[in-house]
């Protein structure tokens, strides 16, 4: 399989849970009204998605060590489509709630199996520029997953959502039956998986990427479980919320294009990461300062544009030490920063305060890129 073949599917895959994340987002809203819950409780289908995708990753992860690559993924991608067949047939919301965990489970495959595919496939600067070049596609995650969500929302209500997530999880099952390769080693030996987390959680360096990427992750995410909300409070329709992922996706896309270009002209992954945070940062108080206002929605920009720059850096270079093990390696970090943002989510919906969130966020980022950067250079 060449290059662009490849990278065209592993885009698609990598932008399938994000997606299925953002898609739900414009839903809230229907959600909490047909099924007579609050705000907060209808928040919650975002916070169970990463809780449940923190498990998932494990176990793919260490499927697709064991079983292989492709068969892993094609599993994953079955059971998304069961439970969104599951959600769509919901009466109950508690019912719903449990279609989106199965769903969660199930979406995560396509992202720990695809970068496993990647990082057998590529390593050192040439990932880091996969990564970026994946970075860039991603960008368009939210803009599409929003206003797609919002569109058929407006149409079909929270069951147009559903049913658009179940085509999509069809197409993608078909075209990786057709084209995924399988990459991993013939002879590989199995790591063990407790031995691999002992390491895990001894490594500070690990630790500390896995914060990293749960705080930008945070940050954005909290926009999408408490962006419908905040925009129905200033009077605002689902329709412009959906609209308002476009204006974002430009902000990521052009941290992900500056990314690119910053590392095609030599300056350091690390550099890159603590210039985002500092961003973010600059975001966070412009957000605080306007969160009562729709203009907030303008220094948002700035955090998603810190998104794009830091997070390739922050994964291309989190797992260089277990080359030997990446599929169980790269399960238990997903693991280690999935829980971390499922357990920050849930907070966000509780304590509805978008502006503080992303002011926490900014400074965590800010502090270990700093810290980073620090034991990069006495290490040279």
């Amino acid at each position: 399989m060449n290059f662009k073949s490849l990278m065209g599917l592993a885009i698609a895959l990598l932008m399938f849970p994000q997606i299925a994340q953002t898609l739900y987002s414009p839903a809230l809203s229907d959600i909490g009204l047909v099924f007579a819950v609050k705000p907060p409780v209808a928040a919650q289908m975002l916070s169970v998605f990463f809780l449940a995708f923190a498990v998932g990753v494990v176990v793919w992860g260490r499927l697709c060590d064991r079983l292989g690559r492709r068969p892993t993924m094609l599993a994953g991608l079955t059971l998304y489509a069961a439970a969104t067949v599951l959600g769509l047939t919901a009466s109950e919301f508690e019912v719903l709630l449990l279609a989106q965990v199965i769903a969660a489970f199930g979406a995560s495959v396509g992202s720990i199996v695809t970068q496993t595919v990647l990082r057998d496939r590529y390593s050192g600067p040439e990932l880091a520029h996969v990564f970026s070049l994946v970075g860039i596609a991603l960008a368009a995650s939210p803009a599409l997953g929003l206003f797609a969500g919002a569109s058929l929302v407006q149409l079909f209500g929270y069951r147009g959502v559903l049913a658009g997530l179940l085509l999509l999880a069809c197409v993608l099952w078909l075209w990786c039956l057709w084209a995924l390769p399988e990459t991993r080693r013939t002879h590989q030996e199995i790591a063990p998986l407790l031995g691999t987390l002992c390491l895990m959680l001894k490594d500070l360096a690990l630790w500390r990427a896995a914060v990293l990427v749960s705080a930008f992750n945070v940050a954005l995410f909290s926009f999408y479980s408490l962006g419908p909300f905040m925009f129905e409070r200033a009077g605002l329709t689902t329709q412009a919320f959906g609209y308002s992922g476009v204006l974002l996706a430009l902000g990521s896309g052009l941290g992900a294009a500056l990314n690119t270009y910053w590392l095609r002209r030599g300056v350091g992954g690390t550099t890159l990461v603590t210039t985002a945070s500092a961003l973010m940062l600059l975001g966070a108080v412009l957000v605080w300062l306007l969160e009562s206002r729709a203009w907030f929605v303008l220094p948002m920009l700035l955090v998603v544009l810190a998104f794009g720059m830091a997070i390739p850096n922050v994964l291309s270079t989190a797992l260089m030490a277990y080359q030997d093990r990446l599929g169980t390696a790269g399960a238990l970090f997903g693991l280690i920063y999935y829980l971390i943002i499922g357990a920050a989510l849930v907070w966000v919906a509780w304590g509805q305060a978008l502006g503080i969130t992303l002011l926490i966020c900014a400074s965590i980022a800010l502090v270990l890129s700093c810290w980073r950067r620090e034991q990069h250079s006495s290490s040279h």
